[in-house]
């Protein structure tokens, strides 16, 4: 049996887009699904698109997420070199163009961008119209002669695959099965450009072969240019590999994501304060779900599950809230050293006070879905808000500012005497103060954390903020509270 052997060919153009990122996971879970061997190749073939530092930014994006590579330009291998610049200048697509040219199955073309230019033809009407260019075979027609009189004469070509005009060509994908289209809507693409690069389509394909690669994993977007990869294959007498095409990702309005979104690629998605294992496992699931629905899923449990064959053909849908319900889970699943680690920074940002922000970190563990949530719930913490004493009345716990104001006069003498500021010790407190005054326990611990943080919504009850801040400043804020009702009641 033949070992599986996928591939991950990205263009170094910058930060890795989240399509990206789930065709290298894709591929890496097939290769480690069936134990075959999963390789790195650096498609650099578009000088104009090359972007400096982002080759590091790509292997840097793969160890984040665990997705080791077998082979590749830093680990080497027996199919080298893996960057395709390399490739190019060891002479290795020129040379294949060169048979292809010799059997007819392709041909130079010495046509000026002027030329070029004047086949482009409007398809479609109003605002849906656009340009398209087919080539017309301008230069099939030229003698060998005249080629080698121009090629000798330095006259700047690029080389085009031949393809008939007549009959029709299939493929087989394993998602949307077989793909047939009219050679007349193929265009002769150019293999070779005239900077002496191969194309990115002419590459993929010697490449592929060349490095026994037998399953290829790539966006949809490639549905339409795959019969002129089959014609390739078939034109050099090679075995096609296995085609995965995987769906389309949309945002939540239904539209391809853009590179320009502000959660396109994984670094953007980092700095927003999302755990890298969180977006492997939410980009996992953009097209393809485990039999039993689950979505929780750690690398080691999806290389058990993946089967691309539960791939599906309908757009996957980015949905921000999910991929934050997501990492709120994980976050609260993390161990407490690389949690606070993420917190702790966070939190200094906002706390200046001298308390435990250990403690404010416990607080907000499973209160966030992402870490810079952190911040706004707790900067009552550093500073009391200036707030509304409206806030004292609450109809559930059956409070107004007055009896807020009773409860706060009464029970401040009893917590300045009070030496334990624990939570426990607060909560005995309390509970005592309750039953002498045969009160609901809410009638109390309201104005209480009213006082103390200002804010209608905190993580953590009175006794949780009362401990963080401690008796003097927890005595400062009530008495502040008790002035500020005094006034309104007046």
């Amino acid at each position: 049996m033949t070992k599986i052997r996928t591939r991950f060919a990205p263009s170094p153009t910058g930060r890795m887009h989240v399509g990206n990122l789930r065709t290298a996971l894709y591929a890496w879970l097939i290769a480690r699904h069936e134990g075959g061997d999963f390789i790195l190749r650096i498609e650099d073939t578009d000088q104009e698109r090359y972007v400096e530092g982002a080759v590091d930014i790509i292997y840097r994006t793969l160890e984040k997420t665990g997705l080791t590579h077998d082979e590749g330009p830093d680990v080497g291998g027996d199919c080298g070199p893996y960057v395709q610049s390399e490739r190019q200048a060891a002479g290795i697509y020129m040379q294949y163009a060169k048979e292809l040219v010799e059997k007819g199955e392709a041909y130079y073309c010495f046509c000026t961008p002027e030329r070029l230019a004047s086949l482009k033809q409007k398809v479609g009407e109003g605002g849906e119209a656009k340009e398209v260019s087919m080539y017309d075979k301008h230069c099939l027609g030229l003698s060998k002669e005249e080629v080698e009189e121009k090629l000798a004469s330095g006259i700047p070509f690029v080389i085009r695959q031949n393809i008939p005009n007549e009959g029709e060509t299939t493929f087989h994908d394993e998602i949307y099965g077989d793909i047939t289209a009219p050679n007349a809507e193929l265009d002769d693409m150019i293999l070779i450009k005239s900077d002496g690069f191969p194309t990115y389509n002419f590459a993929n394909v010697v490449d592929d072969h060349l490095m026994g690669i037998t399953h290829v994993v790539r966006g949809n977007e490639y549905l339409s240019s795959s019969p002129k990869y089959t014609r390739l294959y078939e034109a050099f007498g090679w075995d096609e590999p296995v085609y995965v095409h995987c769906p389309l990702i949309t945002d939540e309005n239904h539209a391809k994501l853009s590179k320009r979104s502000g959660h396109s690629s994984f670094e953007d998605l980092l700095e927003q304060g999302f755990v890298k294992e969180a977006v492997v496992n939410f980009v996992a699931l953009l097209g393809w779900s485990p039999e039993d629905n689950r979505e929780i899923m750690s690398l080691e449990e999806l290389v058990k599950a993946f089967d691309y064959h539960h791939m599906s053909k309908s757009p996957a849908v980015f949905d921000m809230t999910k991929l934050r319900w997501m990492n709120g889970e994980y976050i609260k699943a993390m161990d407490e050293e690389a949690y606070l680690e993420r917190a702790l920074p966070l939190i200094r940002e906002v706390v200046k006070r001298d308390v435990d922000l250990v403690k404010i970190a416990d607080l907000m563990k499973t209160r966030i879905e992402i870490f810079p949530d952190i911040k706004e719930p707790i900067d009552f913490f550093d500073e009391l808000p200036d707030y509304d004493v409206a806030m004292y009345t609450h109809k559930k716990m059956k409070t107004t500012s007055e009896n807020s104001l009773e409860v706060l006069k009464d029970i401040l003498p009893i917590l300045e005497t009070q030496e334990d500021y624990s939570m426990d010790g607060l909560k005995e407190l309390v509970n005592t103060y309750v039953a002498e005054k045969e009160l609901k326990n809410g009638r109390v611990l309201w104005p209480l954390r009213t006082a103390v943080s200002g804010k209608q919504m905190t993580p953590g009850g009175a006794y949780e903020i009362m401990e963080i801040l401690g008796k003097e400043e927890s005595l400062r804020r009530i008495r502040l509270g008790i002035a500020k009702l005094e006034e309104a009641c007046r």
